[in-house]
Order: structure tokens, then sequence, then C-alpha cells
């Protein structure tokens, strides 16, 4: 112990004034037993780091674990290195040990016996492709307008259909051009119609649309064992563009469109009341507009609009 305690110099002082005037005396003066000083006196070696307390853990006790117990355990965490207390606690169980999982934690802690963590597999993105041209690919996505938004007749409206208005986004992933458009249900038919708006919108030839497995777009998650098209997936046909679905549960494989999702409430929702679905679909388009105007680190710190129209002069 490095300490010096109050207690320690006390015991020094009671010890040299024993040593001028006895021990009796300095028992009296310093209200102690004489055992105490003599017991003092004997582990005095001059310093008064030598008057600390030793330790009162006592040496042995009468549940601790055997020698064979021990061994048990250290010969098990060798061959388990990597079990948590729980599996390992079990393991041991069966090999005969009786003690508790407490038990068996405190003696891990004493013998530096706790598991090894092994590290978490990391994840590896696989590469992205790059497109090369507007309309290689599109992401299509649908996203709830918060119900805090609406205000007014908006809220009436919106309680005839599920209680919500709905954004549905298109984003071209060579230019990061955004199409966005309001309606007031998302299903199969309102996918079809968005999907012919983008056509006749987008000043490109599409050649793939790429959406999550929603049954707004397919019926690959559907519980039934055919899985008909959708009246999407048959406009898709008609138009002769390839439909691709991304990975189930894995949204971050739409990222472009969910990133301009997360932008918009950020942006555009936290700071806009609707009070109709005809201003609801204005403010969208004004939205859409300042979106497209604005420049982009991923562009270049160009505009989307100015790189899709631009894309003849590259």
């Amino acid at each position: 112990m490095n300490k010096i305690t109050q207690d320690m110099r006390f015991k020094q002082a009671v010890i040299e004034y024993s040593f001028k005037h006895g021990v009796t005396k300095a028992a009296i003066r310093y209200k102690t037993s004489r055992q105490n000083i003599y017991r003092w006196k004997a582990k005095y070696d001059g310093t008064v780091r030598s008057l600390a307390d030793g330790s009162h853990r006592p040496d042995s006790h009468p549940n601790q674990h055997t020698d064979a117990e021990i061994k048990l355990v250290k010969d098990m965490r060798r061959r388990n290195p990597n079990a948590g207390l729980v599996v390992f606690w079990v393991k041991l169980r069966q090999r005969g040990y009786t003690r508790s999982i407490s038990g068996l934690y405190k003696l891990l802690r004493r013998i530096n016996g706790n598991p090894i963590k092994l590290p978490n597999p990391k994840y590896v993105a696989k590469p992205y492709e790059q497109m090369t041209y507007p309309g290689k690919r599109g992401q299509i996505d649908v996203k709830y307008v918060p119900s805090v938004c609406l205000a007014g007749e908006a809220v009436e409206d919106a309680k005839e259909n599920g209680g919500y208005y709905y954004q549905y986004t298109f984003i071209d992933e060579y230019s990061r051009f955004r199409y966005l458009e309001a309606f007031k249900e998302h299903s199969t038919y309102s996918s079809a119609q968005f999907l012919k708006h983008v056509v006749e919108k987008f000043p490109y030839a599409i050649e793939c649309i790429q959406t999550d497995n929603g049954a707004e777009f397919t019926n690959e998650m559907g519980n039934t064992k055919k899985k008909p098209l959708t009246l999407f997936e048959q406009t898709l046909e008609k138009l002769g563009i390839r439909h691709k679905k991304i990975r189930p549960y894995t949204p971050r494989h739409n990222g472009k469109v969910e990133r301009s999702h997360r932008k918009d409430n950020e942006e555009f929702y936290a700071s806009h009341k609707f009070y109709s679905f005809d201003d609801f679909a204005a403010q969208l388009a004004v939205r859409q507009r300042q979106y497209n105007s604005f420049p982009m680190r991923p562009l270049n710190w160009k505009t989307p609009k100015d790189v899709l129209f631009s894309f003849q002069n590259v």
C-alpha cells in the first residue's frame, strides 16, 4: 500500500510516545490498549508504512473451489476460449460441475479466464455499377407524407385513403434528376400511372427501373405460389423497360432514392404544411424544381438539370 493513512500516523505517534514514557502511559494518553501497542511495536521498523493494515481477506473458505474444479475450469477454458459465460457454464455442468453461475464468474475473473471475444465479420460492399448515360437505370420508390404536415381540408381528405398522401419519386442514377408526383393512394395502379408519366417527362429513353419488393410494384413477396405480374410490371413490359428488384428488406440497395427521401424530410416536410391535395401537389412541384437546380458534390457541384441536359455536349 503506497497511501499513508491517518490511522498509520496515529499508530506511529503512539509508538514514539511509548519509547519515551512507556507503554502504560502511552495507552492511557491515547486511550488504547497495551496489547495494541505491543502488537504495533512488533510490526514497526521505523517507517510509517510498516504500520499499514494487512489484508482482512481469509486465506481459505469452506466452500471455495477445489483444486480439481479449478483444473476442470482451466482445461475447459483452454478448449473453449470464445464461449460466453452461460454457454461455458452449461458445458461445465455437463462434465459434473456443480457451482453456481455467479461463482463461476468470480473464479474466471480471478484466474483471467474471461472469454476472448471474436471480432464481428465486416460487411464488404460490392462495387456499385456506375451509370454512364441518362436513362440507363432509374430508381422508383414511394414515400408516406408525414401526417403532421397535413392541415385543414387535407386531414379529412387523407382519411378516406388511409390517412396519408403519397409522394412517388423517380431518380435517374446518372444525373440524379428527379421527377416527383403526388398521389392519394399507393397501389400498383398508381405505380403504373406514375411510370407512364415518368416516360413522358424524362427526355431520354429509360432502359431499366429499379424498385423494392413492395406490393405496389411486384407480387414477389405475396403468400401465393403463383406470382402474376402486377399492372406496374405489365406496363414495364409494354414499354420495353427492364425491371430490377432489390434484395428484400435491403433498402440501401435503393440508396439514391432513399437518400433523396431523407433530404425531403429534412429540407421540405420538416417546414411545410399542406391544406389540400392540390396544395400538396403544387408545393411538391416546387420542391422538384429546387432539387433539380441545386448543385451536388457527387456531380462535381453541378445541378442534376445541368448534367442531364448537357449530356450530348460532353
